[in-house]
């Protein structure tokens, strides 16, 4: 009887209802899309990171991200392999370049990730044609089909222009998107320091992989103390300096996270007023059930379960749109991530929004005087 009574009490005034579900969906799919743009930001932030073979990197002093390096002093390479615990170590070569678009003469800033190509340190992914086999070749470069359009190409084979220097390409990548939204272009380390002019000791950092069993704290100690004006952190430290760059120091994830906040108010609000509308409309009938026997705890329920159901309700309506703007945020630079953990959180936040919600109609039926039937 508690679910039916809910139910009745919700569709009763279907516009009512409708508002109500409105204020939830609008609530919900603001929530989910602001995370879902943090999400798809912490990934595109990660990507370079999360794809590299690397226990420590070796970076200028002052180095936040992937993305804002300066070049090391040199020879940092061989001085991490005359260390023991070490199993490789690969050279990265991460600079801005200018590439001129061969079809208007167009100039287009790009992040160029001169890469090892004899190991997995960097090597680009989701290739979908070409060979990145082929950047060992002179001028070779790969470059994601996100970004043709911005650089001037459509298809391997295609040339282009590097600083003062021609650049064939030879692969093309798909979602491989930058935070900055420049382009990333893959080519080899030593094509990288041809096309910008960089000595061949040089580079803007150093990936080293350990042995099995070897100690990450002692082999970083041992080589800071060789190295000066360099940094030596590991893996998860350089994912955290990166994220907290990027997403808080730019102020890009605070504005993501009051979005959200900004959301479950608004929900929050629409939810109560209609439920405790609702509540007040009923008045007399709450005040009948209370007259006939049923106690506080029972209309407490009857209201509890009208915030429920209209949570489940307004949950499965956002969550299909959200997911409609997943799909079309795909082939898009502000990429937005859905995942189960996520679509689980916003359930709970949503029941518990309209729980929350649902107090100022308890509070109102709670002090209900039972004689008032009487009265009428």
């Amino acid at each position: 009887m508690v679910f039916t009574l809910a139910l009745r009490n919700l569709i009763h005034d279907r516009m009512r209802f409708a508002v109500t579900l409105v204020g939830i969906v609008f609530s919900i799919v603001l929530v989910a899309v602001q995370l879902g743009l943090y999400l798809g930001s912490e990934r595109i932030i990660l990507s370079m990171l999360d794809h590299s073979d690397a226990d420590l990197w070796v970076v200028a002093t002052g180095s936040q991200s992937f993305d804002d390096s300066s070049f090391l002093p040199g020879r940092e390479k061989y001085a991490a392999l005359s260390l023991d615990g070490v199993a490789s170590v690969k050279e990265l070569v991460v600079s801005f370049a200018q590439w001129t678009r061969p079809n208007d003469g167009g100039k287009t800033a790009i992040v160029m990730v001169g890469t090892s190509l004899n190991g997995a340190a960097l090597r680009p992914w989701n290739v979908v044609a070409g060979d990145v086999g082929e950047l060992s070749l002179s001028d070779a470069v790969a470059v994601d089909r996100f970004y043709l359009d911005a650089l001037g190409v459509e298809k391997v084979g295609d040339t282009a222009q590097i600083e003062v220097r021609k650049a064939r390409v030879v692969a093309l990548t798909d979602r491989i998107r930058s935070f900055t939204t420049l382009p990333y272009v893959f080519t080899s380390k030593n094509q990288a320091r041809s096309f910008i002019g960089l000595p061949d000791d040089r580079a803007t950092f150093v990936l080293i992989k350990l042995k099995p069993g070897a100690d990450p704290a002692a082999v970083q100690t041992a080589l800071a103390a060789k190295l000066e004006h360099v940094e030596v952190i590991t893996h998860d430290e350089f994912r955290t300096r990166s994220l907290d760059h990027w997403l808080f120091a730019t102020g890009a994830g605070a504005a993501l996270i009051a979005g959200a906040i900004l959301g479950v108010i608004v929900g929050m609000v629409i939810v109560a007023q209609t439920l405790y509308s609702s509540a007040n409309d009923h008045i007399n009938e709450f005040a009948t059930l209370r007259a006939i026997g049923s106690s506080a705890a029972y209309i407490h329920k009857v209201i509890i379960w009208q915030a429920v159901l209209s949570a489940v309700i307004g949950f499965v309506i956002a969550i299909l749109i959200d997911l409609a703007i997943v799909s079309l945020s795909d082939g898009t630079a502000l990429l937005v991530v859905m995942t189960p953990t996520l679509a689980a959180s916003l359930f709970a936040l949503t029941v518990v929004m309209c729980i929350v919600s649902a107090l100022s109609a308890i509070v109102k039926v709670t002090r209900i005087d039972p004689a008032m039937v009487f009265n009428r």
